[in-house]
């Protein structure tokens, strides 16, 4: 007892370390968004109400990158609901974690918050444990560490880009397309996926020209079409997709009589 106690203990250690730590990469992150969109020439209330609404750094800056890249509202939502369609297999993945008991308006209160509280993060520390107890608590964990780190630092962000101004001079302008990077590096597992993200960028670098700001990251969804393989049909009798030959009849050997 007193070692499984000692195990309980050294895991819940080691699992606020790796929050702390995630918790601080973010923080700065968060930090470059605020300062990035406000010296861009949004409102100050504008990154603040996308952290608490949407609270999903990529699809922030996806989307603040196209309206200051002069696009429209409607291309820059379409960009963040993109690349925000992970969340939806993230939310199946993890929903045992965010069930409660109790009444129907607990229920539906605590699914919500979890809800909003699923991240690439949050999901990934709650995946690295098969205990239902440990899963809701590194999950939980996380993500309200991350909520409440990452609505303090855009806020800080956002003081500091106003008085910044020109945060060209500190390479901030930079963080967009590095953080997009960053984000999507990690996902180019296998040559499919490289083939349709080198597919997609290029068609969004040739159609810069051509297009209104913002449209030409929606035609880059055009590089899935790498990912897409027709699927074949199994020919009539044939579950591999080859032929079915005809067994070969056997001919009836006539039997000598003895008689």
């Amino acid at each position: 007892m007193r070692l499984h106690g000692r195990t309980d203990l050294l895991s819940d250690t080691a699992l606020v370390r790796d929050v702390a730590l995630v918790c601080l990469a973010d923080g700065i992150v968060g930090v470059s968004f605020g300062a990035t969109a406000v010296a861009g020439g949004l409102p100050w209330w504008v990154p603040v109400a996308m952290s608490l609404l949407v609270f999903a750094g990529g699809s922030q800056f996806a989307a603040v990158g196209v309206v200051l890249a002069g696009g429209s509202p409607l291309a820059a939502v379409a960009a963040g609901a993109v690349l925000n369609t992970r969340l939806l297999p993230y939310g199946l993945a993890v929903s045992d974690v965010t069930s409660a008991g109790g009444g129907r308006a607990r229920r539906w209160g605590t699914r919500l918050i979890g809800a909003q509280l699923v991240t690439d993060e949050s999901v990934a520390f709650a995946l690295r444990h098969t205990d239902p107890a440990r899963r809701k608590a590194a999950f939980w964990t996380c993500g309200a560490a991350l909520f409440t780190v990452w609505n303090i630092s855009v806020p800080l962000g956002v003081l500091a880009g106003s008085a910044i101004r020109n945060t060209a001079a500190f390479g901030l302008d930079a963080t967009f397309p590095a953080v997009l990077l960053a984000l999507a590096l990690p996902t180019l597992t296998d040559g499919r996926t490289r083939v349709a993200a080198i597919g997609g960028a290029g068609a969004a670098v040739a159609l810069t020209p051509l297009l209104p700001a913002g449209l030409p990251v929606l035609a880059a969804l055009g590089g899935l079409a790498a990912l897409w393989r027709p699927r074949r049909r199994s020919r009539a009798g044939g579950g591999d997709g080859r032929a079915s030959r005809p067994s070969p009849t056997r001919r009836a050997i006539p039997v000598r009589s003895n008689r």
